[in-house]
C-alpha cells in the first residue's frame, strides 16, 4: 500500500489545518470563553468569572502527553482538558468553567466552526472552477463527436459537454446555501441534551453559528446531508475527470494537455495524471459516505462509537473534496480542446 510518499495526491493541506491537534485545541478554547461570556450576560455566572476564565484559555498551555492519555481513557480530549484549564483558574472561578455543557457540546460545535472554514474554501474553488468553464465556453462552438456507451454517436459542440459539466456544479452551489442553515448551528444540550436558555442564542451569536431548535446529540442528519453534498461534488467532478481522461486518448484527440505524467517504460506517453487523481477522489468519497450514513444509528441520549466513526470519515470527506477541486482547477488551467480525430 503506498503511503505518505504519494498522499500529495489526496491530502489538502488547507483543510487538513482545520482539523488538526491545533486547531482542534484553539477550538475548545475559544468554546469555554463564548461559553462562559454568554452565561454571564445571563446571570447564571459572575462577570469576574466569565474574565477569569478568558485570562486562562488566553495563555494556556496544555500538558499534551496527560491530554494523550486523557483520550486513551476518556474517549475523548474534553475531559482531561477541562481538568487542566480548571487548575489554572483561581477556586471562586474555577466551577464556572464549562458549566451546563458536555464534550459532545464542545466537540460538535469545535467541528461545526471547523466545517464551516472548510465550506468557505471548497465553495471558493468550486466557484472558481464554474469560472474556468466559463472560460473555455467562450472560446467557442469546438466540434466534437458526443458518445454514448462509449462508441460514436452524432456531432455536437464542446459547449455541449461543459454545460454538462458545468450545470451540476452550479447546482452544488445552490444545494450549499440551503444546507448551511440546518448545518452551520452550534451544540449545546448538556448532559442529556435537554438544556436551553436565552444564554444559548448569544454564545451562538458570538461564535457566529446558528441556534438549535433543540439538541442534535443523537439526530445527525445535518451531517449526513453535508457528507452527501460531498460526495455529489466530488462525483460530478469525477464525471469531468473520466471524460477528459477520455477525451485525450491518443485516438480521441479532443484534449491536450501540457505537462502529463511520465511513464518510467514508455517515453512517448503523457498520461493524464490529474484527470485519474480526479476520478479517484470521487470514488473513494462515495466509499467513505457510506460510513457517514453507518453513524446515524446512536443509541438513545448518546453514541460513542457512532460518534467516533463521523470523526473518521467526515474530516476526510472534506479534504478530498478540497483536493479534487484544487485537482480540476488544475487541469482544467492545462488543457486545451480540438475537434479531435474524425
Amino acid at each position: 500500500m503506498t503511503g505518505s510518499l504519494h498522499s500529495q495526491l489526496w491530502r489538502d493541506t488547507e483543510i487538513a489545518r482545520l482539523f488538526s491537534p491545533e486547531a482542534e485545541l484553539a477550538g475548545v478554547l475559544r468554546f469555554e470563553v463564548a461559553l462562559a461570556a454568554a452565561q454571564a450576560a445571563s446571570g447564571i455566572v459572575t462577570g469576574d468569572a466569565a474574565l477569569a476564565i478568558e485570562k486562562a484559555c488566553g495563555v494556556f498551555v496544555p500538558d499534551m502527553e496527560l491530554l494523550k492519555a486523557g483520550i486513551g481513557r476518556d474517549g475523548m480530549i474534553v475531559p482531561e482538558l477541562i481538568h487542566q484549564i480548571r487548575a489554572t483558574i483561581s477556586s471562586p472561578h474555577r466551577d464556572a468553567l464549562h458549566l451546563r455543557s458536555t464534550s459532545q457540546d464542545v466537540i460538535d460545535t469545535v467541528s461545526v466552526l471547523a466545517i464551516k472554514s472548510a465550506l468557505e474554501i471548497i465553495s471558493q474553488r468550486l466557484t472558481g472552477i464554474i469560472a474556468q468553464l466559463d472560460g473555455i465556453r467562450a472560446v467557442g462552438e469546438i466540434p466534437q463527436m458526443a458518445r454514448t456507451r462509449m462508441q460514436r454517436a452524432l456531432p455536437f459542440t464542446l459547449i455541449a459537454r461543459i454545460e454538462a459539466w458545468q450545470s451540476p456544479l452550479c447546482r452544488h452551489l445552490e444545494r450549499l446555501l440551503e444546507l448551511r442553515p440546518r448545518l452551520l448551528v452550534i451544540q449545546v444540550g448538556g448532559p442529556i441534551g435537554i438544556d436551553n436558555g436565552p444564554w444559548i442564542k448569544d454564545l451562538a451569536r458570538s461564535l457566529g453559528l446558528a441556534a438549535p431548535s433543540r439538541s442534535w446529540h443523537t439526530a445527525r442528519d445535518g451531517l449526513a446531508e453535508l457528507a452527501s453534498w460531498t460526495s455529489l461534488l466530488t462525483g460530478n467532478i469525477g464525471k469531468l475527470g473520466q471524460d477528459i481522461a477520455m477525451m485525450a486518448q491518443n485516438e480521441v484527440g479532443e484534449a491536450v494537455m501540457s505537462g502529463g505524467g511520465k511513464s518510467s517504460a514508455m517515453h512517448h506517453k503523457s498520461n493524464p495524471v490529474a484527470a485519474e487523481v480526479i476520478v479517484a477522489l470521487a470514488r473513494y468519497n462515495a466509499a467513505l459516505l457510506t460510513g457517514v450514513h453507518v453513524a446515524l444509528v446512536h443509541e438513545q441520549e448518546r453514541s460513542g462509537a457512532a460518534w467516533l466513526l463521523e470523526w473518521m470519515t467526515l474530516p476526510s470527506m472534506l479534504e478530498t473534496t478540497g483536493a479534487a477541486l484544487r485537482h480540476s482547477a488544475d487541469l482544467l488551467s492545462r488543457i486545451s480542446f480540438t475537434s479531435g480525430a474524425r
